[in-house]
Parts: C-alpha cells; structure tokens; sequence
C-alpha cells in the first residue's frame, strides 16, 4: 500500500448526535483510521461499532499522545476555534461542524490557521452534499436574481430534544446554530454579497438564560437587491404549523421544497429530507394566464442522515487526497457566520447591522 493509500488517522471529539454520526462515517470508510474519540463525560449512548475505541477526556491530551492526521470538532461551539487552531498547529486537517465558531474573529482565526499550517479545513454544512439541496440551488440559479429567500426550521422539542436544545443555547442562539445552513444556500443562490442584516428574537422559556432567546427571526439585504427571511425556534411550545419553509422566488417564477405533511419537527431526517420540489414558472401567455403548469421533482431514494454524514466525510477525504482548493469552501463559512452572528446583534441591540 502506497503512502496515499494508507487510511487517514483521525481523532473525534464531541459525541452528542453529529459526532456519533461522523464517528460511524470513519469506520465504515477504509480510507479513514480512527485513532480515538474524545468526549467529556461517558457518552449515554454509543453505536456498538464505536464501543472498541479508547474515549478520552480531554482534547489536547489527545492531541499530543495520539498524533492524528485528522481532527473532527464536533463539539460544542465555544471550543471549535481553540481545537481547531490546536489540531492545525499539530499539523493536522481539520474537519469543523457548523457554526465554524462563535465569533467572526475566532472565525477568521480558524481559516488563517489553516493556510499558515497549509491544511484543510471542511466546515460540516451537510446540505452542500445532499443531491436534492444541490437541485434547488441548481434550478433556483436558472431562475436568476434578485430573489426573495424563505426560510424556516422550527423545532416544537421536549425531553431528551429540549435537554440537547438547552445545552446548544448556552452558547450558540437557534438562528445562529441552524441559520449558518440557509444562509449558505442563500449565498450559494445569489453570489451576492450581503450588505444589511436585521434580527429578532424572544425568550420564551424560563429554563434558558435570560441573555437567550428561543425563538429568533433574521432578514437580511444582498447587493444585487435580493432579500431572505430565517426564521428558528426551539422548544416545548414551539407550533408545528409551518415548521418546515424552503422556498425561493425571482421575477421569473418560483422553486420551494414541498414537505411530507406528516412529518415532525425533531425528526433530524426531516430536517434534509425534501421529498418533492416544485418548479414554478411565472411566464404567461396573451390570455394572461399560465403557459405551463408546476413542474414537481420527486426526490425518491434520498439519502438519510447518517448516508449524508458518511457523503459528508467522503469529501474530507477526496479534500485531502485531491488537494482541492477550499479557498471559496473557508470564505463561504465565514460570510454565513458574519450574518448571523450580525443577526444576533441586531436582537440585542434593536437595531440593523450593515456589514
């Protein structure tokens, strides 16, 4: 077996419910080694496939003893940067879960740490490697701007799902963990550079800090006139009417994701999964009515959470090998993470942010 051959050491820290999946990624793909995991406390659950490796404390220990080749981060955000410089100072790539950190600062860190240590850096938006994702990009482009963006996903969440949302917001709000995904879609439709962002949230539970919000609504204005609309909400008293909106629309007509009406708001796969997407066309004849009627994408044999994880981790891995530029991959990330956080300012402050 060829150097290039060899499988890729990888050390995983963080096991709440991506890093488990990302985990299983590792092991089920020859080209990778894991050479340990890392989590705090002992995990409540762990697949049986994942039960023969050593779990360790501490993530800088880790580091320095095992020497990875690899680090996945998919841990709680406050600690993506520090971990992620660490893993890039030791000569490591890097695979980072969304939000790549919680400030554009330690953001940019992130990316500059990468370049310096010449590595690769891979920011986990799961949805730039679902096929039906990359379909609604593709015909909402075809479309032509300005557009107008609706996005939702909201999460009526109780016991376990409430524990982990509660977790997550004691550093990271809804629309700024969940946001960084359909922001990227937005950028990835328009190109264009977003110059005004406005935001507002709600506290809406006693058992979250009183600085945090459970419910937030980000806006944001691009450059060539296109606008969007995200909004999160997490909790026991979120509705699950309209949990789920995708929709894209142009002068020329319309593109949306059209959700399986008995899907459910914490089922993680529903949260990629699009079942059908409908292609509107705007143009009408002399009559004034509709030329052609809506055209609709069923997506079948879509590919499920964990399928996505392992797609996912397949292209850290053709990253590496191919030494594929991730020039505009690390800008993309820093630019969805910029709006949102400037999202979050404008909650806090009441007023809009011009970037």
């Amino acid at each position: 077996m060829s150097q290039s051959e060899k499988p890729i050491r990888v050390l995983v820290a963080g096991l709440g419910n991506m890093g488990r999946s990302h985990a299983l990624a590792y092991h089920n793909n020859p080209g990778f080694e894991i050479v340990g995991l890392v989590n705090r406390s002992t995990p409540s659950q762990l697949a049986p496939e994942l039960e023969q490796y050593p779990i360790h404390p501490d993530f800088m220990t880790a580091l320095a003893e095992l020497k990875p080749e690899l680090c996945s981060i998919n841990t709680y955000s406050d600690s993506h940067a520090d971990y992620a410089v660490a893993a890039f100072e030791a000569g490591c790539d890097v695979f980072v879960e969304k939000p790549l950190a919680t400030t554009v600062a330690d953001a940019e860190r992130v990316v500059a740490a990468a370049r310096t240590a010449r590595r690769k850096l891979v920011v986990g938006y799961i949805l730039r490697h679902h096929p039906s994702w990359m379909k609604l990009i593709e015909e909402a482009r075809k479309l032509g701007p300005p557009y107008v963006f609706r996005m939702n996903l909201n999460q009526q969440s109780n016991g376990p799902t409430w524990a982990t949302h509660k977790s997550l917001m004691r550093t990271t709000s809804p629309i700024v963990d969940c946001g960084v995904h359909y922001v990227d879609v937005m950028s990835q439709i328009t190109d264009a550079r977003a110059v005004e962002v406005r935001g507002m949230g709600l506290r809406m539970s006693e058992e979250i800090a009183a600085n945090m919000y459970n419910y937030g609504h980000l806006q944001v204005l691009f450059e060539d006139g296109s606008l969007g609309w995200y909004e999160a909400g997490w909790g026991p008293m979120i509705s699950e009417t309209a949990f789920f909106v995708k929709d894209v629309m142009s002068p020329k007509g319309a593109v949306s994701i059209v959700m399986d009406p008995n899907a459910k708001s914490d089922d993680i796969d529903t949260h990629t999964k699009t079942s059908v997407i409908r292609l509107h066309t705007a143009e009408t004849g002399p009559d004034g009515k509709f030329i052609r009627p809506d055209q609709d994408m069923t997506m079948e044999g879509e590919p499920g959470h964990q399928e996505l994880c392992n797609l996912e981790q397949a292209f850290m891995l053709r990253a590496i090998r191919e030494d594929m530029d991730l020039d505009r991959h690390m800008a993309d990330a820093v630019a969805s993470l910029r709006i949102c956080l400037a999202a979050d300012e404008s909650v806090r402050t009441g007023q809009p942010v011009r970037l």
